[in-house]
């Protein structure tokens, strides 16, 4: 029967893959894969044919989504071992509804192997913790740009953690303010996580739009509230 195996790639370099999705991905026959996969995944399927439906942002050279559902259900059912591999979490932000949807219809079956998604990464490579004892008991993921083009910020939970947000710092900032956040509040911006050339700025809430020139134009991570606390200052204000 028909199938397709969803592996999450990680945040960026090759090696913060599971070992699952290794495992998976060293069994495909196609590879359909996202623009932020690391090249060096290529070595994992050496004999596997590679297709690249990555999306980069309003760039033409994108592939869009219908398109990708297409080649999904079409490739399944003339090869016996399909991979769509897709950076960070499948499920976080991937569009993986969409395209399991698309199989369902077609009547074949998938299996999605997570990954580790970029705000995990984040937290985990500049060591600010994402919940945090006594004071961060909540987390919240949100793209910046709603489906609609339009900035959205919230006050929702302890850690609020932005996706896609590199060109809106600015104006994010304001959104920010404009929901409750103090100007004081701590802010972490992270471009390219989990890779050798990440880029990191601490800052707050107040001052984010000092990071437009570092960041714009990558993927990158805003993390607001607690999990943007260094681990110094989270020791000195954590409760007993």
């Amino acid at each position: 029967m028909a199938r397709v195996v969803f592996i999450g790639a990680g945040p960026g370099a090759a090696d913060l893959i599971t070992v699952r999705g290794l495992a998976r991905l060293r069994e495909a026959q196609v590879v359909l894969f996202d623009a932020l996969t690391d090249p060096a995944l290529r070595d994992a399927a050496p004999d596997a044919r590679w297709i690249d439906v990555g999306k980069r942002g309003f760039s033409a050279d994108s592939t869009g989504q219908q398109r990708i559902n297409e080649l999904l259900v079409a490739e399944a059912q003339s090869t016996e071992r399909v991979v769509r591999l897709k950076g960070g979490d499948p499920s976080v932000f991937g569009r993986l509804e969409e395209e399991l949807q698309a199989l369902a219809a077609a009547g074949i079956e998938a299996e999605v192997v997570p990954g580790i998604t970029a705000a995990v990464a984040a937290a985990a490579l500049t060591q600010r913790p994402l919940t945090r004892r006594g004071v961060g008991r909540s987390v919240a993921f949100s793209t910046a740009m709603t489906q609609h083009g339009e900035l959205e910020a919230r006050r929702s939970a302890d850690t609020e953690v932005f996706y896609m947000a590199g060109r809106q710092l600015d104006s994010l900032a304001h959104k920010l303010l404009e929901v409750g956040w103090a100007a004081s509040t701590p802010a972490l911006v992270v471009s390219r996580a989990g890779w050798p050339d990440q880029r990191i700025s601490t800052l707050t809430v107040g001052s984010l739009g000092q990071a437009v020139a570092d960041h714009a134009g990558l993927p990158t991570i805003v993390t607001v509230g607690a999990g943007a606390v260094a681990i110094t200052d989270a020791a000195a204000q954590r409760p007993d």
